[in-house]
């Protein structure tokens, strides 16, 4: 991580959509650098919160008002920042940068790759940290921290858009990692995408089956294994139109998975496999992290 005295990399930084994600980042640059001026474009009630906490210098409701900055950095819901990319270039000169954070990267890189006569670079993120609950108030400044941050960049972004952008996150205690968008929106179908839905209809399910009464009696492991269902949908049914091909190949191999349990219920072979190799992958899954 750069040192403590070190110059900025960005002066002048607007977010665009001031949830969990946005807001996280605000705090951890507050946190970093206190002397970068912060615009965020919200809703007015999640302006007054941002502005009241001291997480922002300035306010402003639609991305045309955002004036000159150097770092755009679109936080919105995935198709919100396809629609908001070409104002927000429009705001943003030579020499500036836009990135976003979304959980699928294919249609923004694609989008900003067709943009014409655009001054600004674009280079695609998306840091993996996030919680149960989105929204400004669960914001915290060190959400990334120790964590991967994505960089999807396109054919058109420089490759020193690229570093700076990168030295930025790693400053606020992610790991900056490339990747390209396809790769990048195969690999979340499986490690992100697959698992949150799967942990919605799960406890659908179960809380349809067992219903309130029933619900009392569950373990920690229901409630340990589901810690995702509390996830806002407003976020993730974007998600799932964005990658719909990927998650659909991910969960029908889920789905066959499933139905080959099913078949082998009574089959102690079947049974003793799939918690086998559940049990190597989970702790592959877990090296380094206990």
């Amino acid at each position: 991580m750069p040192s403590a005295g070190e110059e900025p990399l960005f002066h002048q930084i607007a977010i665009v959509g001031f949830g969990l994600i946005g807001g996280s980042i605000a705090l951890a640059i507050r946190e970093r650098w206190p002397s970068i001026r912060i615009t965020a474009v919200d809703r007015p009630a999640v302006l007054a919160h941002a502005a009241g906490s001291g997480a922002i210098d300035r306010a402003v409701q639609r991305v045309a008002d955002l004036g000159g900055n150097d770092l755009v950095i679109l936080a919105a819901p995935v198709e919100q920042n396809v629609r908001l990319l070409p104002e927000a270039a429009a705001t943003i000169g030579d020499g500036g940068l836009i990135t976003d954070v979304g959980g699928t990267k294919r249609d923004i890189v694609n989008a900003a790759g067709a943009l014409s006569g655009v001054r600004a670079a674009f280079v695609g993120g998306h840091p993996i940290g996030g919680a149960e609950q989105g929204g400004f108030a669960f914001a915290r400044a060190d959400l990334f921290r120790g964590r991967p941050w994505i960089l999807t960049p396109n054919g058109t972004s420089p490759p020193p858009a690229v570093d700076r952008l990168a030295g930025f996150v790693e400053s606020l205690g992610a790991r900056p990692t490339t990747m390209d968008a396809e790769d990048h929106d195969r690999l979340m179908a499986f490690l992100s995408h697959l698992p949150q839905l799967t942990v919605s209809a799960l406890m659908e399910v179960v809380g349809e089956a067992a219903t309130p009464s029933g619900l009392r009696f569950a373990g920690r492991g229901l409630m340990d294994s589901t810690r995702l269902a509390s996830s806002p949908a407003d976020v993730w049914r974007e998600v799932c139109a964005t990658n719909a091909g990927d998650i659909g190949v991910a969960l029908d191999q889920l789905i066959a998975r499933l139905q080959q349990l099913r078949a082998g219920l009574t089959d102690a072979a079947t049974v003793d496999r799939v918690f086998e190799r559940a049990a190597h992958w989970r702790s592959e899954l877990m090296k380094g992290r206990e």
